[in-house]
């Protein structure tokens, strides 16, 4: 066998067992210790009142936050990718904001606008609106952690396939809706819907962010990363690591959605 041989095939088993050690076994060990007492216990984990309200916030969150990001998603990125405008790159930088700022400080700065003591927080307060240790703060926080994600899925696509075809419709004289449905939707579908998968998966995932602005009130404010936090300080590991396992099944099938997905596209531009 040549050195390079070797050289490939070291570097490969570097990679595997990097993998093995640092995603593949910490995943396993989620599920034998969920199944690890039965699967009767597992399920009645689950079915539990805390957990089942942390199981449906997490869902209501993700409802309400989606499609928001698909809306702002779009718009940004047809903005950014068809016009040329003053501030477009400052824009552009502003993208990778949330990527850049600690989750856990983007709690704390909605805590600070929008809490008792702030004036928004005050003004809020006198209308007997809750934003903050209510559902309004949880969706903000997210809101601002996932946002980017489909917004820099589309930004690519759109800017490959260019704008000919939509100036052309305009020329023929479409309308917006019609130009968008029937032109620039198709082009950017696959892509969006790959936003919207990895979207979802962070809103449903999210912990620092939330966990600041929820004030882990039980049966209202847990989403299921906060329930897997407190059931594991407090000892209740059957119920925690069976809460995270629907999070690890959440991020195996959004990986085989992505694979699914990127396969798809490829056999597509084949036949073309």
């Amino acid at each position: 066998m040549e050195k390079t041989d070797w050289q490939k095939w070291g570097l490969i088993g570097v990679g595997l067992l990097f993998f093995t050690i640092i995603l593949l076994f910490p995943l396993l060990t989620v599920f034998y210790y969920a199944l690890e007492q039965g699967i009767d216990l597992f399920i009645k984990s689950i079915q539990e009142e805390e957990a089942q309200a942390a199981i449906w916030l997490t869902v209501k969150v993700a409802l309400i936050v989606l499609p928001i990001n698909i809306f702002i998603g779009v718009v940004m990125a047809w903005t950014i990718a068809y016009f040329n405008f003053k501030g477009k790159s400052f824009l552009t930088a502003l993208l990778d904001l949330p990527f850049s700022v600690s989750p856990v400080v983007v709690g704390l700065m909605f805590l600070l606008m929008f809490g008792i003591d702030s004036f928004f927080g005050q003004w809020l307060a006198a209308h007997q609106i809750r934003v903050i240790f209510a559902l309004p703060g949880i969706v903000l926080a997210t809101l601002f952690v996932t946002f980017p994600l489909i917004v820099k899925s589309l930004i690519p696509t759109m800017n490959a396939q260019g704008n000919s075809e939509e100036q052309a419709a305009l020329i023929l004289g479409a309308n917006s809706w019609t130009l968008f449905r029937k032109i620039t939707f198709p082009k950017i579908k696959w892509a969006l819907i790959y936003g919207v998968i990895l979207s979802n998966a962070r809103a449903m995932g999210e912990f620092g962010a939330v966990s600041v602005v929820s004030g882990h009130i039980r049966g209202l404010t847990n989403t299921i990363p906060l329930y897997v936090e407190i059931s594991y300080n407090e000892y209740q590991f059957v119920a925690a690591f069976a809460c995270a396992s629907l999070l690890a099944l959440l991020a195996i099938f959004t990986l085989g959605l992505q694979n699914t997905l990127t396969w798809l596209q490829k056999r597509k531009f084949n036949r073309h």
